[in-house]
Formats: C-alpha cells, sequence, structure tokens
C-alpha cells in the first residue's frame, strides 16, 4: 500500500472513532494486565463477564493472592484454558509484589517476564496504560493487515515490524485499536462487510464480499 493510501487508510478509522478503547474492561493498570492475560484464545465479552464480579473485588495483586488459587479458578472457569491462566495470574501477581512493589512496570522487559505476559500482552498493556505508541498484532490486526495489503507478513512478528515501519507517527497509538474494531465489526474473518468498509477502495483483497 502506497504511503498515501497508509494515512487515508487511517485518516478515515480515525474520523470513524476518534478516541478507540480497548474492550477488555478494568479499572487500573494491574486489572488490565490480568485481562490481558486471561484473553488468550477467548473473547473479550467472555473475559468481561467473568472478570466483572472478580473486579468487584479484586483490585491488587494482594487481594488476588488473599483470593487464592481455588478462588481465582472457580471466578474463571467459564474462559477458555482456565486452570493454567488462574497458576498464571496468582504467579503474575506474586512477582509483581515481590519485584515491583506491587506495580505494574512500565517496561517491556519487566512484562514479558511475567509468567503468561508474551510481547502482544506486553505491547496492549504499555499502550493502554501507559499511553505508549505500541502496536499489538492479534488474530484481527494480522488479517486486516495481510487482507488489506497494508503490513503483509506470514507471522504476527512480521506483520508487527511492517506496522511500526508503515504507520505514521501521528496514527500510531491508536493504530492496534482501529484495525482491531475494524476486523471484528467490518473486515470479518468469514464474510467480510466490504459494501459498508470505509476503506474498500484502499485495500488489495480481490474477492470483495458483493453488496
Amino acid at each position: 500500500m502506497r504511503k498515501a493510501d497508509v494515512v487515508s487508510f487511517f485518516t478515515r478509522l480515525r474520523a470513524q472513532r476518534p478516541e478507540p478503547q480497548g474492550e477488555l474492561e478494568h479499572q487500573n493498570a494491574y486489572q488490565l494486565l490480568v485481562a490481558v492475560v486471561l484473553s488468550a484464545q477467548a473473547t473479550d465479552a467472555g473475559v468481561n463477564k467473568a472478570t466483572r464480579p472478580l473486579f468487584a473485588t479484586v483490585e491488587t495483586p494482594q487481594q488476588m493472592l488473599d483470593l487464592g488459587l481455588d478462588g481465582l479458578t472457580e471466578a474463571i472457569k467459564t474462559i477458555g484454558l482456565y486452570r493454567t491462566k488462574a497458576k498464571n495470574v496468582i504467579e503474575l501477581s506474586r512477582l509483581l509484589i515481590a519485584r515491583h512493589g506491587g506495580q505494574v512496570p512500565h517496561d517491556r522487559v519487566a512484562l514479558e517476564a511475567l509468567p503468561g505476559v508474551g510481547r502482544k500482552t506486553a505491547n496492549v498493556v504499555l499502550n493502554i496504560a501507559f499511553g505508549e505508541p505500541t502496536i499489538a498484532v492479534d488474530t484481527h490486526v494480522f488479517r486486516v493487515s495481510n487482507r488489506t495489503g497494508l503490513a503483509p507478513g506470514k507471522t504476527v512478528e512480521e506483520v508487527e515490524a511492517k506496522l511500526e515501519k508503515v504507520v505514521p507517527a501521528e496514527f500510531r497509538r491508536h493504530a492496534h485499536h482501529w484495525l482491531i474494531l475494524h476486523g471484528r465489526y467490518v473486515c470479518k474473518a468469514r464474510k467480510p462487510d466490504c459494501p459498508s468498509c470505509i476503506v474498500a477502495d484502499l485495500c488489495a483483497a480481490k474477492d470483495k464480499t458483493p453488496a
């Protein structure tokens, strides 16, 4: 995609959603971190359903440890891979207290050293909690980047690297939010809604959904 087209692409997405928000519900950086860890291979809606009652009483790592593994496991049992995720959340809570004074670190290396936290999770936390212009590549971002020709790549790492190269600085902070929402609600996996797409004329996909 040409540079001018990339600018037009994000200008239109920004006009549609000037201040896009992540859809995982949280009240602080710690709850955000937990929610993102729980969201792996799960929907945001499913995570929110489980975390609403959980986060009503758990706002800090210590409160999570007080709840305990059994209590957390019961609270998130509707989420896929809940047993493994519960163990990771308990351990990362312990490490936040031991290493970071109970605070979520504003540091990629420190975040990725926590159980259940990979590059994508760290990017989300750095972006939403700390305002960093990171780009988290999930299935929606990966699909939209490849399908439209914005930043094609065979791996998540390739797509992230290309997005960081082609996305102008003025769009960088919200870029992955716009791409996630566009992929979730318009450029869907099975049947993209091309007739209602505001960037369809910039898209490189050959087989567009007919009106």
